[in-house]
């Protein structure tokens, strides 16, 4: 690049640190070199990695208090910053993105989930509204993007929504960090008869679902995470309970000790708007970690785990459909075995962000 172009990357609403923000795309574009900032309120202003993190104070607030009075601050704080590419990472965010192009500025929007479809699955909204108000943000969101220079998104699934307003815009997958991921080497001789689930515990990712799979397998789940005591009376009347070893909040270290000693990885979310077409971390933790994943049978997950061969698809509503992928991979080593190398040669080989960083800086050069 003959002049070093400027960009800023905008949040209203994500930390500092966001690993998809600042770790992969912020890193990355700063490493191919670029001039890279970020702005993003209340954390400490500095330079890390190449990138500086412009900050400013905002008050903690209502969800209606960030979207106005903080997205009015970033938007002050990027004026001042004067960048060529604003690279914007929440819809809020939407609202001041042709006020900067009407600057002569290249605007580009990065959905980082897919929000109408993530709306109709919110607990908290009415469900007679959620469809209405669904449609209302779509046409909103399409409307905005329409007009700017581009769109990234995290899935295939909202590339092809965004494609047809936005003829540029590409998906940037939310694949791990390559030095992120934990190749575990594997000793099958080990391991013991049981599988394991990490992550969040409610009961849209299906817990009840796998705590009943339990009883019925009579195999040992290790599961790890935080979970409400509500919840935890609720699931301790059941039959599986007995077969459910909670771990709590682990480590990163206890985490792999425990995919080491667990024949299968489980992620069932179950059926939701927000959850079919999103592709979470922890399949591509499983793969890396050489075990098979037991997952949900959402159409792109089914592309990701059983076109590859590294697990078993199921419906994450049947009990009895998870039980019989626990006994198939408990009862099956070598064939589990088969199952994680192909996982761990998946996300060397495609599953990891150096494919997608190249993808991303290949879309900012043709972009300027």
């Amino acid at each position: 690049m003959s002049k070093q172009v400027k960009i800023a990357h905008l949040t209203s609403a994500h930390p500092d640190g966001d690993v998809r923000i600042f770790h992969k795309e912020c890193v990355s574009l700063a490493t191919a070199g670029f001039d890279v900032s970020m702005i993003l309120p209340n954390t400490i202003s500095r330079t890390e990695k190449g990138v500086s993190i412009v900050s400013f104070p905002a008050k903690k607030g209502s969800r209606f208090y960030r979207m106005f009075n903080v997205v009015n601050k970033v938007c002050r704080e990027a004026i001042i910053l004067d960048a060529d590419v604003y690279h914007l990472h929440d819809p809020e965010l939407l609202r001041i993105a042709l006020k900067l192009k009407r600057k002569g500025k290249t605007v580009i929007y990065d959905a980082h989930e897919d929000l109408p479809r993530q709306i109709i699955s919110k607990a908290y909204i009415p469900k007679l509204f959620r469809k209405i108000i669904a449609s209302i943000i779509e046409k909103y969101e399409n409307s905005r993007v329409r007009k700017l220079d581009g769109a990234i998104t995290a899935t295939p699934f909202i590339r092809d929504r965004f494609i047809k307003v936005n003829a540029n815009t590409i998906d940037i997958n939310n694949y791990p960090l390559i030095e992120e991921i934990d190749f575990i080497e594997q000793s099958w001789t080990d391991k013991n008869r049981s599988v394991c689930y990490i992550g969040g515990l409610t009961e849209i990712r299906g817990i009840k679902e796998l705590v009943l799979a339990a009883g019925i397998a009579d195999i040992q789940i290790e599961v790890a995470g935080e979970l409400s005591e509500s919840l935890k009376t609720k699931l301790q009347s059941l039959n599986g309970w007995k077969n459910i070893k909670l771990h709590g909040y682990i480590s990163r270290k206890e985490s792999m000790t425990l995919k080491a000693k667990s024949m299968a990885g489980v992620v069932t979310f179950l059926k939701a708007e927000n959850h079919i077409n999103a592709q979470p971390n922890k399949i591509f933790e499983y793969m890396a970690s050489g075990i098979p994943v037991i997952s949900s049978n959402f159409e792109l997950w089914k592309q990701i785990v059983e076109k590859n061969e590294c697990g078993i698809c199921v419906d994450p509503s049947d009990p009895n459909e998870i039980a019989k992928a626990i006994i198939f991979v408990v009862d099956n080593p070598e064939a589990a075995k088969k199952m994680g190398e192909n996982g761990i040669r998946l996300v060397k080989e495609k599953y990891n962000w150096d494919i997608e960083k190249k993808k991303l800086v290949e879309f900012y050069l043709k972009l300027i």
